[in-house]
């Protein structure tokens, strides 16, 4: 079985006050946030709390997730930035530090697949991720908790909303380049040999294979999987594949 599930970050004035939540169906959602935080975050934040309430049950994971920054983050780039002390390849220091630190915890011995999905199109799942991660970062805005939803059945509860920083004192202070656009890989981190490696289960980066750095390829793959056909994607949808 295949558990199906969106994950949206807001921020109001980015940096400004923020939301995160994961959707499955109305009956199984979380969300939170924090007072200032920024949609990269917010983000970021989704991804491991969707993790974490799905932790104890043995399924496949499929994320809808409208953020390719938070898709490269943990299919491409964590891989090189950890074997550099988590540094880019430029040598400055990633941002949001610990929550990557705290997702990269979370993917140990997980088996899931990242969808991108174009936001703001009428997509039902992740509509419903983007209301709910709208609506926590609001509330913060007007002083008041927010609605944290029913969760997933079995899971613990999310984490506090605190404040997440990447232990840096430019990253605590929401660094310019973050509160304006997402982060980006160098040459570097793109180089298919060096860079564009998948995390696997004993922490070790392993390689994507040739087909999955080739122009059109939107799979990459950290383990075998059953042969299935494969779709063309289309504009509004791409996916990497962790199972």
């Amino acid at each position: 079985m295949t558990i199906t599930a969106s994950a949206d970050g807001s921020a109001l004035g980015n940096p400004g006050p923020a939301g995160w939540a994961w959707y499955i169906d109305d009956n199984t959602w979380g969300a939170g946030g924090w007072p200032h935080g920024t949609n990269n975050m917010g983000e970021l934040k989704a991804v491991l709390e969707l993790f974490r309430a799905t932790a104890h049950v043995d399924e496949d994971l499929h994320i809808l997730c409208d953020s390719q920054y938070v898709i490269n983050t943990v299919t491409k780039w964590m891989p090189g930035w950890k074997r550099k002390g988590w540094r880019k390849g430029d040598g400055k220091p990633v941002m949001n530090l610990d929550l990557i630190k705290e997702i990269d915890a979370a993917i140990v011995g997980r088996r899931y697949r990242f969808e991108w999905v174009k936001g703001h199109v009428g997509h039902t799942l992740n509509e419903a991720a983007d209301a709910r991660a709208r609506g926590a970062a609001e509330a913060y805005a007007r002083g008041r908790e927010p609605d944290t939803g029913p969760g997933f059945p079995g899971a613990a509860a999310p984490s506090s909303p605190t404040m997440a920083t990447s232990g840096t004192a430019a990253d605590s202070a929401l660094a310019p380049e973050e509160a304006t656009a997402p982060e980006t890989a160098t040459a570097a981190e793109l180089a298919p040999a060096a860079e564009s490696g998948i995390a696997t289960e004993s922490g070790i980066a392993a390689e994507s294979s040739a087909a999955a750095t080739s122009p059109g390829a939107d799979r990459v793959t950290s383990r075998p999987v059953p042969p299935r056909r494969s779709e063309p994607a289309s504009p509004e949808s791409t996916s990497a594949t962790l199972f």
